[in-house]
């Protein structure tokens, strides 16, 4: 972990649903995961995760740069406003994206009939997307933490199993930032179990409004769920905002992911219509946008800001999404987000997650990093500088070839023939 949270909780990492993710088909090449939208879409995504995976580096060179003494805490950057964007949190986007992606493909099934793939399949891709990059990285990091065995055997176990999110003293060990995988994992396992339900019970009624009404309020349960759990934490047992395992559960930040099912149940309501122009458009995202740093600015330890700070995100990143991708024509802030050097740090934003917080602890302990909160800002610069290339090398060494074992199943989950028996003439 690097450094105490001084915000609103360790920074997460980005959604797991990229263009590695597609599974390649047999003549014709990548196909796109279950519900994926439009290539031209897709683009604009990918810009969210460089962003979002770029913004996580920065937050977690904050935190290492924040300092705690016997007068309080004290930030890297004196300056509120300016601190408010460096201490931004995107966990909530990552959240809220992945559930979007995932649950087009049930929302559409629901809503509108067509059909699904196997559960066996989706948690197949969801594996071989996570698993080969994720197992290796704990294995090294935690040998390297622990050079005598038996080490620390109960942090290695939970963080194969992803059920360190639930121990408040080992969530922030071996790979900080992986506790936002744990609430991934799960997520797969509720919306395997929740889509088919919801499909069944929409299947019956014959009206589109009522099957859009039942998906909406799923979603709409779904959402306050947490943020009932948050306040009788809070405010009626008083569960100081240290108890991780309280905060950073799923009972606590499902809420992410009910606002992405929920975008997807409203983007398959849509359909076609609705689409926003390029003068609607780009206030909604600047309002979000605005909403956001704002949330970030007045959030405070233990205020309504900082209590509530993951629902609202949610809901705001719920907006910005729907402003950036459900548009009749690109706008300014599209073709920010579709820029090439975007499009590459969101190509390897899973390995930059993952690696960015071991490289920084390795310059700071081998003192490539400068000492004293005024050298935060080229720390950030060398953070980057050298986590990138390391995020290159990792995808195309682990996670390219491994999102290839794509092909070993067909499109109903079943082993793929590649050697099929030749036709009797």
């Amino acid at each position: 972990m690097a450094g105490h949270p001084p915000g609103h909780g360790e920074g997460g990492g980005p959604t797991v649903t990229s263009p590695a993710t597609f599974a390649p088909g047999p003549v014709r090449g990548p196909k796109p995961p279950e519900g994926a939208p439009a290539r031209s879409r897709a683009r604009d995504i990918d810009g969210f995760r460089g962003l979002a995976a770029l913004s996580t580096v920065v937050f977690h060179v904050w935190q290492q740069y924040f300092r705690y003494d016997a007068h309080g805490s004290h930030p890297p950057v004196g300056n509120r406003f300016l601190g408010a964007v460096f201490s931004f949190e995107v966990i909530d986007l990552f959240f809220v994206l992945s559930a979007y992606l995932l649950t087009l493909s049930y929302a559409r099934a629901a809503i509108d009939g067509r059909s699904t793939r196997p559960a066996r399949l989706f948690l197949f891709r969801r594996a071989i997307r996570i698993l080969p990059l994720y197992v290796l990285a704990v294995l090294v990091v935690w040998a390297s933490r622990n050079p005598t065995l038996p080490g620390d055997w109960q942090d290695l176990v939970e963080h194969l199993t992803f059920t360190h999110v639930f121990d408040g003293q080992r969530i922030f060990y071996t790979l900080g930032p992986t506790w936002s995988l744990s609430l991934e994992v799960l997520f797969y396992g509720v919306l395997i179990a929740l889509g088919p339900l919801a499909v069944r019970a929409c299947r019956p009624l014959r009206r589109r409004g009522a099957r859009i009404a039942v998906c909406a309020a799923g979603c709409g349960v779904l959402f306050a769920v947490p943020i009932g759990w948050i306040a009788v934490a809070h405010y009626g047992v008083g569960v100081p905002s240290t108890d991780w395992a309280v905060y950073f559960g799923p009972q606590a930040r499902f809420g992410g992911f009910a606002a992405g099912m929920g975008l997807a149940v409203l983007t398959v309501a849509l359909g076609g219509r609705g689409r926003l122009t390029a003068r609607a458009a780009l206030p909604v995202c600047a309002l979000a946008l605005a909403g956001l740093y704002a949330l970030s600015l007045v959030s405070a330890p233990e205020n309504v800001a900082f209590t509530f700070y993951h629902p609202l995100a949610s809901a705001l990143w719920f907006v910005l999404l729907f402003g950036t991708l459900h548009i009749r024509r690109h706008t300014v802030w599209n073709r920010v987000l579709t820029g090439r050097w975007l499009a590459a740090a969101g190509l390897v934003s899973y390995s930059l997650f993952i690696w960015h917080e071991p490289v920084m602890v390795q310059l700071h302990d081998a003192g490539l990093l400068p000492a004293g909160q005024a050298g935060f800002p080229l720390a950030v610069v060398l953070v980057v500088l050298a986590a990138l290339p390391v995020a290159a090398v990792s995808y195309w060494l682990i996670e390219y070839p491994a999102s290839l074992l794509g092909r070993l199943k067909d499109t109903n989950g079943r082993p793929r023939e590649f050697y099929p028996e030749a036709l009797p003439r």
